[in-house]
């Protein structure tokens, strides 16, 4: 017979077949070794099948991690954490920054960032100065105010907001004839803003002049059925709003006169917890004679409530 000539094997003495597996690994036969062959072999055997067994241990922790996510797998660290601009971002403008102050009542730096704005556009933009207007109106700087406002007016004739808005500065000094002047020349240019009429009539009635005061509020209200249950205190048209028990007896009178009860009943029910005392005055309306069979106006003139100021 002639010579075989001996394989040669990654490990010495060890022949790796093919065939059945067990456990996830392979079965290892032993061919055509002595007994100190076999002896020295079995430590590299051992090996083997602990490396295969520590193997598949992860294999299958790793299973049960991925099966345990819903089979999604997780997105490395790096690109959890780091979230890219949506397309189309861009920095913050000036004009945006003192909105954003004056959202959070932070007047002053309303001021900074409009006056920058303003520096940007080399003072022309009507819509700013308003806006840094009504910042320094806030702070009750009503000087300064004006003169933002009347620059707003200087740059385009026909901006009625800055017309009003002066009207609310001499209003809120109690300057009330001032006042009127400049809401009917903001009424003149646009006689369609509702709450330029509010505004208007608010000033009236604190001059007494009622009749005239609710005319203007039933104007206001046919042009914005909800103008009183409105505020507009941070925007770009200030509303100048009484706060004593005959502005509510009148305001109850304007919606008993347009038949809705309810508001009525609420304006009237405000009057009388804030002081109004006048019985005979409420019974002898005209305007609330039209609600007097209303439950609600019924149930108040027989349940007045206890006036707060007393």
């Amino acid at each position: 017979m002639g010579t075989v000539k001996p394989v040669v094997q990654p490990f010495p003495g060890i022949t790796v077949t093919g065939g059945n597996h067990a456990a996830g690994g392979c079965l290892f036969a032993l061919r055509g070794l002595d007994m100190k062959d076999e002896m020295l072999a079995q430590p590299v055997t051992k090996w083997l099948i602990v490396r295969t067994l520590f193997l598949i241990f992860w294999l299958f922790a790793l299973h049960s991690l991925f099966a345990s996510q819903g089979g999604q797998v997780a997105p490395p660290l790096e690109t959890a954490q780091v979230q890219q601009p949506p397309a189309g971002d861009h920095p913050l403008t000036f004009v945006e920054r003192g909105d954003i102050f004056m959202a959070r009542k932070s007047y002053e730096d309303a001021v900074d960032y409009y006056y920058r704005a303003l520096r940007q556009t080399r003072f022309a933009n009507a819509i700013v100065w308003n806006k840094l207007g009504i910042a320094y109106q806030q702070l009750q700087n009503y000087s300064a105010s004006r003169k933002a406002y009347n620059q707003a007016i200087r740059r385009q004739k026909d901006y009625t907001e800055p017309m009003n808005n002066i009207g609310t500065t001499y209003f809120m000094e109690k300057k009330y004839g001032k006042s009127v002047k400049y809401y009917l020349k903001a009424i003149k240019l646009n006689p369609d803003a509702a709450s330029y009429h509010l505004n208007l009539g608010t000033s009236y009635m604190h001059m007494k002049k009622y009749n005239e005061s609710v005319e203007e509020y039933r104007t206001a209200l046919s042009l914005d059925p909800n103008i009183f249950s409105q505020r507009s205190a941070f925007g770009t048209t200030i509303e100048a709003r009484g706060a004593d028990p005959e502005y509510y007896f009148y305001l109850g009178k304007v919606f008993a006169s347009l038949g809705r009860a309810e508001d009525a009943v609420r304006s009237l029910r405000r009057a009388l917890e804030d002081g109004f005392k006048d019985r005979k005055r409420i019974l002898d309306d005209p305007d609330f004679m039209k609600i007097s069979q209303n439950p609600a106006y019924v149930e108040l003139m027989n349940n007045p409530p206890v006036g707060i100021k007393d």
